[in-house]
């Protein structure tokens, strides 16, 4: 690229106020200078389409072998079960020994599954003693009219 120095150009534009004129070099210069950003910015764009195309080929590759990667998984899965099934088939096809007696031929059945039935008084009755004391949570079922007689001030009506 062409090297402009300071004294570049001050020389430029000294010989430019020469030959123009003081009258008309803002009208040039502000010209001049739309068109240099116009260049520049053709350049740029011109820049960032080869900087596209480029990613583009690039991508393209790398969807290639991506493509390519997924094909011999796919074959390789296929060949695994067709050996499988295979397998399989030569298993099945193949006359099982004769059973000694029904224990050895067919296994019991695992028992079946029956839903846990939820009791809340032995849940309450896991948690100890102690602990219950300790967060004040009651110990026995009293009802209210007890409570109330319960903390009644000794003197009115009380039996002892």
């Amino acid at each position: 690229m062409i090297d402009f120095g300071f004294d570049k150009l001050a020389l430029i534009g000294a010989v430019a106020l020469i030959v123009i004129g003081p009258e008309k070099l803002p009208r040039v210069a502000r010209t001049v200078g739309h068109l240099l950003g116009k260049a520049q910015r053709y350049v740029s764009d011109v820049k960032a389409e080869v900087n596209r195309s480029i990613e583009l080929e690039e991508l393209q590759k790398m969807k290639s072998q991506f493509e390519s990667a997924a094909r011999d998984v796919e074959h390789t899965v296929h060949q695994e079960m067709s050996q499988v099934s295979g397998s399989l088939e030569n298993a099945w096809q193949e006359p099982s020994p004769a059973p000694d007696g029904p224990s050895s031929a067919w296994a019991e059945p695992p028992p079946q599954f029956r839903p846990v039935k939820k009791n809340w008084r032995v849940k309450r009755t896991a948690v100890p003693r102690w602990y219950k004391q300790q967060s004040g949570q009651r110990q026995h079922v009293q009802s209210g009219a007890a409570r109330v007689a319960r903390f009644r001030p000794p003197g009115r009506g009380a039996k002892n």
